[in-house]
């Protein structure tokens, strides 16, 4: 891959150009990374209303009809709905991996098949989810797993 960078001072807003000949998982999630460094998303804790980034996030997950944000040391709160979660994260690498779960596929660092066809997930901070056999295949296509 050839990195380019021009510098010019008449340019009002930065500009990014990403010239190939076709769409590949690597520009995917070149793309992805690039939308998690603007991509926020308001959350609460104590009773605090809280903005993070999108790339402070780890998963997603709804219990109770309530949503529920992890980063690697905090769980917070948001008052979206796990589908409205996933319509704004979606474009920064975020996946569902159940009916009630969505995560950030640059915090996986392990995969492990278990019955049935299902996965367990090991994110960068320890923690395991389960993916379910409606989603593994998927799941497995995105991190390039055979």
């Amino acid at each position: 891959m050839h990195i380019s960078i021009q510098i010019d001072a008449s340019v009002q807003e930065p500009e990014l150009t990403i010239r190939a000949p076709q769409l590949t998982s690597e520009i995917e999630r070149i793309i992805a990374s690039l939308r998690l460094l603007s991509q926020q998303i308001t959350v609460t804790r104590n009773g605090e209303t809280v903005i993070l980034d999108a790339a402070s996030v780890m998963y997603a997950e709804s219990v109770d009809r309530k949503t529920f944000i992890y980063t690697k040391d905090a769980c917070y709160e948001t008052d979206l709905r796990l589908y409205e979660a996933e319509q704004l994260l979606c474009r920064c690498g975020f996946v569902r991996v159940s009916k009630s779960c969505l995560v950030q596929l640059q915090t996986v660092r392990a995969l492990q098949t278990e019955i049935g066809r299902k996965l367990r997930l090991t994110l960068e901070n320890g923690e395991q989810i389960i993916v379910s056999r409606q989603y593994a295949d998927e799941i497995r296509q995105r991190l390039e797993v055979i």
